[in-house]
């Protein structure tokens, strides 16, 4: 379990205020509705609005509600966010972007748990748990007089930095969850090819970004398009060679000769090194045997990643995105 996993769990067996602290796209809303759904409020209402959405003029009415006919337009009685996550959870976004009237008319609901309606004049008292996110310095918006300091030490009781998908160690299992998502739970899984090209990069846009490039190749998968071919849209990049990438693409039946055999060499030479490592050589011929698997997008990658660590299975499976007892099953599969 990674260490935010193990804090969003702490967070989720207490009742304090949580701020989630992250880049844009990294999954901070996924985050408050796994605190939510793991805490003693599962059975209440999860209620999440985007600060920086409010209209100005509007915050009052929006977290505290109104009674019918309280200002011109109010038609029916609402009752506001605040009350409307009664028993559950009150999810605020981008926190760092409350306008300052709000942000004291949520600090005089945080202090004294109630809120009163436009055209009520009784408080009503009130019971949720709070959570925020931002991905800004609220520190930095403190010094410049964006923020309410002493909101700030309302919110953060308890925060809990969520990494950026590019540090992420699970990031595997996030692009498997995502494709199951995306697919359905008996779609194929992506292949040890793909999930290099998706590792190489950066990912500026987080957990959405990867999301939508999965979205855009399922739908183009059908239609002959790779996701190299996505990825170089998504990024604006134009593919890089073989040799710069590090990794050795799927061959098709229309690839220029010099790369197929520039792929046949690489298997020839991984299977030749394969087999000195662990005495599989057999009566078959390396040549015949490389040939028979040259057109295996994932072999032809495994084959590369053995010969560049000189058969070392662990580096091999560290750089591939693997567990060594995938590539184990993978080696046991294409020598047998």
């Amino acid at each position: 379990m990674n260490r935010h996993e193990s804090m969003l769990r702490i967070a989720a067996n207490s009742d304090i205020s949580v701020l989630l602290l992250g880049e844009s796209g990294s999954g901070k809303e996924v985050a408050a509705r796994f605190i939510h759904e793991h805490s003693q409020r599962a059975g209440g209402p999860f209620v999440a609005l985007n600060c920086g959405a409010i209209a100005r003029g509007l915050a009052e009415s929006i977290l505290e509600g109104h009674r019918k006919g309280a200002f011109t337009g109010a038609g029916e009685e609402r009752a506001g966010l605040v009350r409307s996550a009664e028993g559950g959870t009150l999810f605020l976004d981008e926190i760092g972007e409350m306008p300052l009237e709000t942000q004291c008319k949520l600090l005089r609901i945080l202090q004294e748990r109630t809120v009163m309606p436009l055209g009520c004049y009784e408080s009503v008292p009130v019971n949720f748990r709070l959570v925020c996110a931002t991905n800004r310095d609220l520190r930095s918006e403190i010094a410049a007089g964006r923020f309410r300091e002493d909101l700030f030490f309302r919110l953060n009781v308890f925060p809990v930095k969520i990494p950026p998908l590019r540090e992420r160690e699970d990031f595997e299992r996030i692009v498997h969850e995502l494709w199951r998502d995306v697919n359905g739970a008996s779609a194929r899984m992506l292949n040890p090819y793909e999930m290099a090209l998706l590792r190489k990069k950066t990912w500026p846009g987080n957990v959405r970004q990867l999301k939508n490039v999965l979205q855009r190749f399922s739908l183009l998968q059908s239609y002959g398009v790779t996701l190299s071919k996505v990825m170089d849209e998504e990024f604006g990049e134009a593919p890089l060679p073989q040799k710069e990438a590090g990794i050795v693409a799927p061959h098709s039946t229309g690839a220029p000769e010099h790369l197929m055999m520039g792929g046949f060499r690489n298997f020839e030479f991984a299977y030749e090194r394969l087999c000195d490592r662990c005495g599989e050589r057999g009566g078959e011929r390396v040549a015949e045997r490389a040939r028979r698997y040259a057109a295996s997008p994932e072999w032809n990658l495994i084959c590369t990643e053995l010969a560049k660590n000189e058969g070392n299975r662990s580096v091999t499976a560290q750089k591939l995105g693997i567990s060594r007892g995938c590539l184990n099953y993978q080696i046991k599969k294409h020598s047998s």
